[in-house]
This record gives structure tokens, C-alpha cells and sequence, in this order.
């Protein structure tokens, strides 16, 4: 039988998650004891319905203790992963785009800075989308506020495609952001199937 969490789980999570989220002098007061086991059954079994089991045992396995059963803490927790790994991303794409020792080509760095933009505005759509996925409770609205979280996450697996399809030549900056990108781009497709799975529910 499907768990719904209660309030005070989603919080745990969102404690655990939420330092990054909205800056990074936000502090979270409740601390949380992580879990050193193995990745739980339920987590193996979710992860096994995406595309990338693996990595996203490996992403969430650390989480399991607090996400137990919850098909709204396992897309709620994912979908956080998500977000701080691409605010990180975007960081770095935007030191990468500054930095002058890399003596990028015009259309290396017209490209890159385009990447640039599009990542920004995955870590928007995510941030939306986190804010969504925790308010929605079941009732009138929730079918609305799941095709929200959905187009948005949605949205945000686009632009790290297309982040990608600006790189037309070669060269060791696009290997370098194509292994940064297809990183977020695998966890936002993770997050998505949980998300899709929580909205069926």
C-alpha cells in the first residue's frame, strides 16, 4: 500500500536538502541522523523503472531512512538532488565561460555561454518545481499542480538537451561540459519518472 507522508517527513527532507536551494547562507535549524546502510529495497525497486538504476541508487541511497516508502519523498528528494547538482553545474559553466586561460574560440564560447542560459533556466524550473511538488496535497487542485511540477521538469530535460545541441565542433571544453550536463540531464529524467509515478498515485 502507497504511504502518503505526513508533513513532518517532507520537512526531514527538505531540511536535509534545502541549505542549497534558495542561497547559499540559508541554514536549516534540525539536523538529521543519515543513514550508513545499504540502499533500501524500495529505493532498488524505484531506481530499477528509470533509466539510470544506477546512478540513482547512488544519489538517493543515503536518503532512504527518511524517504522510506513515500512515493512523494522519493520524487520530492530526487527532484531536490536534482536542483542542487544543476545550481552547482550552472556555477561552474559560468567560471568556465569567464575563464581566459581556456582561450576559448568565438564559437566554442558563443556556444558555451549559451549552455550558460539554458542551464540557468533548468535551475528555475526546478526551483519552481520543488516549491509545487511539496505544496501539493490531494484534493481538487492536485491534478493542476502535478502538471506544473511535470511541464516544468519537463522543460528543464529540454534545456540540458539543448544546452548540448549548441556545441557544433569538437574540443576539450565540450567534452568537459557535456560530462557536467549529462549528469543533471540523467538526474532531472530520474526525478521526472518518480514525479510521473507520485502523480499516478
Amino acid at each position: 500500500m502507497k504511504t502518503t507522508p505526513p508533513p513532518s517527513q517532507t520537512l526531514i527532507i527538505l531540511c536535509i536538502l534545502l541549505p542549497c536551494l534558495i542561497t547559499d547562507h540559508v541554514s536549516c535549524s534540525c539536523t538529521v541522523p543519515r543513514t550508513k546502510h545499504p540502499t533500501s529495497k524500495y529505493i532498488r525497486v524505484s531506481c530499477r523503472q528509470t533509466l539510470y538504476p544506477k546512478l540513482c541508487q547512488r544519489s538517493l541511497a543515503k536518503y532512504a531512512a527518511e524517504i522510506k516508502t513515500s512515493p512523494k519523498l522519493l520524487a520530492t528528494t530526487a527532484l531536490l538532488v536534482t536542483f542542487n547538482t544543476t545550481r552547482r553545474t550552472s556555477k561552474r559553466l559560468r567560471k568556465l565561460s569567464v575563464n581566459r586561460a581556456l582561450k576559448l574560440k568565438p564559437g566554442e564560447l558563443q556556444a558555451l555561454l549559451e549552455c550558460v542560459e539554458e542551464v540557468s533556466d533548468s535551475v528555475y524550473e526546478l526551483r519552481k518545481s520543488i516549491k509545487e511538488l511539496n505544496d501539493s496535497r490531494k484534493g481538487p487542485e492536485f491534478e493542476l499542480r502535478m502538471n506544473d511540477v511535470q511541464t516544468w521538469v519537463s522543460a528543464a530535460l529540454t534545456d540540458d538537451d539543448t544546452c548540448m545541441d549548441d556545441f557544433t565542433t569538437r574540443g576539450k571544453v565540450k567534452v568537459l561540459v557535456r560530462r557536467l550536463v549529462v549528469r543533471i540531464a540523467r538526474l532531472t529524467s530520474i526525478a521526472l519518472a518518480f514525479i510521473n509515478n507520485y502523480a499516478a498515485v
